[in-house]
């Protein structure tokens, strides 16, 4: 497997995980919630930040092995708007999402919109892949056993599930902790490409 690249200095990397050092999800079920626990438990409240362009910092550098055994990296999806969700068949709230992300994506489809999914401290690809099929992911969604991808997205996504929107210059635009609806996310999907317009 393609290890996850981290491009900040260590000091930036230890700061971004004492940040997010607790970040996984909550859910429902006895068995997901020890799953839960075994990686850290953080709620998300779904509230919806939304970053300026003037305020929007350096690309994300999100780069892994996919699902599929492909290879995802945010570089080569420049000049697009791209929706980062972090998820995990652990999550109970993730359940409750997935339809409304199938639903996003459907109404972006064919436009200059891209998905791409972090399957957040799978217990395993198999585990990962027979969930992405059974809520309709069709798109790639990163493995993520070791839990670094937020240090990728430079410690905005802090709880599973949370969504970010990357502009056409791989920028975080908006962020989402906690499930999102599919008029939120496409609201903010038309937003960011109405910028580059």
């Amino acid at each position: 497997m393609t290890a996850l690249r981290l491009t900040r200095p260590l000091a930036a990397a230890a700061g971004a995980l004492a940040l997010v050092g607790g970040v996984a999800a909550c859910s429902s079920d006895s068995e997901s919630a020890d799953a839960a626990q075994d990686v850290g438990y953080r709620d998300g409240d779904g509230s919806l930040h939304l970053i300026e362009e003037k305020d929007r910092g350096e690309p994300v550098d999100l780069a892994g092995e996919t699902l599929d055994g492909d290879t995802w990296d945010s570089a080569d999806h420049q000049g697009k708007v791209v929706v980062v969700n972090s998820w995990a068949s652990w999550c109970g709230p993730c359940a409750k999402e997935a339809p409304h992300l199938v639903d996003a994506y459907e109404a972006t489809k064919g436009e200059d919109v891209e998905f791409v999914g972090i399957n957040y401290r799978e217990s395993s690809v198999e585990t990962g892949k027979a969930q992405a099929k059974e809520w309709g992911f069709v798109w790639p969604s990163v493995y993520d056993k070791s839990g670094s991808t937020p240090i990728d997205m430079q410690g905005k996504l802090s709880a599973t599930p949370s969504t970010a929107v990357l502009d056409d210059e791989g920028r975080i635009a908006a962020v989402i902790n906690g499930p999102v609806t599919e008029s939120t996310l496409t609201g903010v999907v038309e937003d960011t490409l109405a910028e580059a317009g």
